[in-house]
């Protein structure tokens, strides 16, 4: 097993630092820094998108014949951790690595013309219709149901923690369309247009002061038959197909990044007169984070040798979205113990446009509490730790 990029790889690799130094404008690059939430807002996402766009790399992932790059994993993997390590901003994947991927693999030709030249240009923003007050980890027992009328279904019920549904054009939703059988049948995949009478959003505000999150509420909304992707009962097919895409990814140049954050906060608070990353407990703590941090990226990059070699990846494979959401989490929590009384005055502002308040303290605190309130919620959402558990337990330890 080789860990060592080849000399085409390396050269693929200052590709994309070359773009990033010439494309990665302060502003973008600022606007991300302050942001607290796991995506960047839609003004950001989407200027940073274009940009991806017109160089052709925006949909690093999908076939050539549909606007991809024809990348392998190892560059898809290079591209990754370099745009993370450089300060960009993530790519907002509910329309380009979760919806798009299911219409091209499943939808009929009439929905791939019309959507994906649209999610590529930005056209369409779109948010993702999954959980459900009562189906969120156990996602099967949800409840919103179409019914057939003619040529259209007639959608009822509500989706909830509906990520940029205040900024969405479009919704892929899971409906129940039949209730008999086990259930996980009967559920279908529908594309509705946001702007549909019977549609209402309602933000929900989290303890980090962010509008991130949302409820939809689905009241007679009237959607094409032609809107169906696939067939009808066998959404939860492509719901764990739009599943891997949403929990693959390389973790570690994040992780990365936010770790020399944590080190330049460190380096720069002191305990009395010592900076903290001298000091020998907290020294200790950042130290833990970045074995953590080699461990996961020696890791990804086994898992990369191996596809590279066409080999399946391991079972380790099932456990990286767990490790890496531990090691985020507490990193989060070590910025506001270094930052002490400076990370309590917090408020979520707009990146790309500042605020005219005044935070005390260093010009990072600002968003260092938000971020670590944003955090906890890492472990719940996209398959919460224990759910994630007791498939590393069934599938890779058999137990």
């Amino acid at each position: 097993m080789d860990l060592n990029f080849t000399g085409d790889d390396l050269a693929f690799q200052q590709e994309v630092r070359d773009f990033l130094d010439e494309n990665l404008t302060p502003d973008i690059k600022d606007a991300t820094a302050l942001t607290t939430t796991v995506f960047v807002e839609k003004d950001v996402a989407l200027k940073w998108q274009a940009k991806l766009h017109a160089r052709g790399w925006l949909a690093w992932f999908w076939p050539e014949e549909y606007g991809g790059p024809g990348w392998n994993s190892t560059q898809r993997y290079i591209f990754q951790t370099e745009c993370a390590l450089a300060g960009a901003p993530g790519i907002i994947p509910m329309g380009v690595r979760y919806v798009g991927p299911v219409i091209f693999t499943f939808g009929t030709q009439e929905q791939k013309d019309f959507f994906l030249p649209k999610i590529l240009n930005g056209e369409h923003y779109w948010c993702q219709g999954y959980s459900e007050p009562g189906a969120g980890s156990d996602l099967a027992s949800l409840k919103c149901k179409a019914e057939r009328d003619g040529d259209e279904y007639v959608v009822n019920g509500t989706k909830i923690w509906t990520t940029h549904a205040q900024h969405a054009d479009w919704i892929f939703c899971l409906v129940r369309t039949d209730n008999t059988g086990k259930k996980q049948q009967g559920i279908s995949f529908l594309l509705i247009d946001m702007n549909t009478p019977g549609i209402k959003v309602d933000p929900i505000i989290t303890m980090g002061l962010d509008h991130e999150v949302n409820q939809v509420f689905f009241d007679d909304v009237r959607v094409p038959v032609s809107n169906l992707v696939g067939e009808e009962n066998q959404g939860w097919e492509y719901a764990k197909f739009l599943l891997e895409f949403e929990r693959g990814g390389a973790a570690s140049g994040g992780l990365k990044a936010g770790l020399k954050k944590l080190k330049r906060i460190a380096s720069a608070q002191t305990d009395g007169e010592t900076p903290l990353i001298n000091e020998p407990a907290f020294a200790s703590e950042i130290a833990q984070c970045e074995i953590g941090v080699m461990g996961l990226e020696n890791t990804e990059l086994r898992i990369m040798s191996q596809l590279s070699a066409g080999q399946p990846p391991g079972p380790e494979s099932s456990v990286l979205n767990t490790v890496a959401t531990a090691i985020s989490q507490r990193m989060s929590e070590l910025c506001v113990e270094a930052l002490d009384y400076y990370s309590t005055p917090f408020k979520h502002v707009r990146p790309l446009y500042g605020t005219n308040e005044y935070f005390p303290g260093p010009d990072y605190a600002p968003p260092v509490m938000g971020t670590y309130l944003n955090r906890r919620a890492q472990s719940i959402f996209g398959g919460s730790n224990e759910i994630q558990r007791d498939i590393v337990a069934k599938m890779v330890l058999r137990l």
